[in-house]
């Protein structure tokens, strides 16, 4: 029984973000033999938790998710930040360091309200904030309605209940992790591609703070570290912020990574893909896919990827 804790793990107060921070401190304490006591969790508000009226272009980005994680960290508050990471920004300060990625989840969509996409009816109301899931859908049905729906996943689920849409989407990555396996229905991510990054849990620290990252060092994921920062350079290449509609997929084959990615007008109508097969530490790759990915973009598309990483 140890008397203070080794390591301090701030998070996020939602329950998604809770329960990532209680699957992290169980693989420290599992990788490490402590006791439960040895990994203090610390809860922190964010902007992104109060303010759930609007989309999050509209009121700061992504940031709004670790801003307040990455000031206590500054502080020395906490030694490490527990992070969704398809909600961390692409490009972070160099006085943080990325040291571990969770074995990453299921990446795929549930679609609620519906029994697949085709089964949704005709001109319905779909809910979303994502530009993502937006776009793809109005890809595949233009003759449906988006209206926003933002919040945690409880949240959104009453939203639904209570008619403002008549089907949403859910990561089942983050339903798996609250015990909502059986709800609605799961999209396959080849068919309907997921954002990058999604369904992985990173943890965040000082990158001066050496022994936090050995500490972390010991529950990285080495394959899904790799398709975490070969989607992060394709969002760097792309220069793709929260109003961006990218979809992204890694596969690992062995040694080799393959990325498939689209992006799209906020309307749907285009539609740009690309893949690319490459070895799990060649840092270029994805960025000369994003490169192509422009390239083949009507200027429409290319102005919602300008410097919005």
């Amino acid at each position: 029984m140890v008397d203070t804790p080794l390591i301090r793990l701030g998070t996020r107060q939602s329950p998604l973000a809770m329960a990532q921070a209680h699957e992290t401190r169980a693989r420290l304490c599992a990788a490490h033999g402590w006791d439960e006591a040895a990994v203090e969790l610390v809860q922190v508000i964010a902007s992104g938790d109060r303010i759930q009226d609007r989309p999050l272009a509209e009121i700061g980005g992504k940031a709004l998710w670790t801003r307040e994680l990455d000031i206590w960290l500054a502080e020395g508050r906490i030694d490490a930040a527990v992070h969704s990471m398809k909600d961390v920004e692409t490009l972070r300060p160099e006085t943080l360091t990325i040291a571990a990625i969770l074995p990453r989840a299921d990446k795929a969509d549930v679609l609620l309200g519906a029994a697949s996409l085709d089964a949704i009816p005709e001109s319905a109301r779909v809910g979303t904030s994502a530009p993502r899931r937006a776009a793809q859908l109005l890809h595949r049905r233009p003759d449906l309605q988006v209206v926003g729906i933002r919040g945690n996943v409880a949240t959104r689920m009453a939203k639904l209940e209570g008619g403002e849409a008549d089907a949403t989407f859910l990561a089942a990555a983050g339903l798996q992790r609250l015990g909502e396996e059986q709800v609605g229905t799961r999209l396959e991510p080849e068919d309907w591609l997921p954002a990058p990054a999604q369904a992985a849990i990173g943890i965040e620290c000082r990158t001066d703070n050496a022994q936090a990252r050995d500490y972390l060092a010991a529950i990285d994921n080495g394959p899904s570290h790799a398709e975490i920062l070969a989607e992060r350079r394709l969002l760097e290449g792309l220069g793709g912020g929260c109003s961006s509609p990218i979809a992204a997929l890694t596969t690992t084959e062995g040694d080799t990574l393959v990325l498939r990615a689209a992006i799209f007008s906020a309307d749907g109508r285009e539609r740009i893909e690309d893949s690319a097969s490459f070895a799990s530490d060649d840092a270029d790759a994805p960025r000369e896919l994003a490169a192509r990915l422009l390239g083949r973009a009507p200027p429409p598309v290319r102005a919602l990827f300008e410097g919005g990483a």
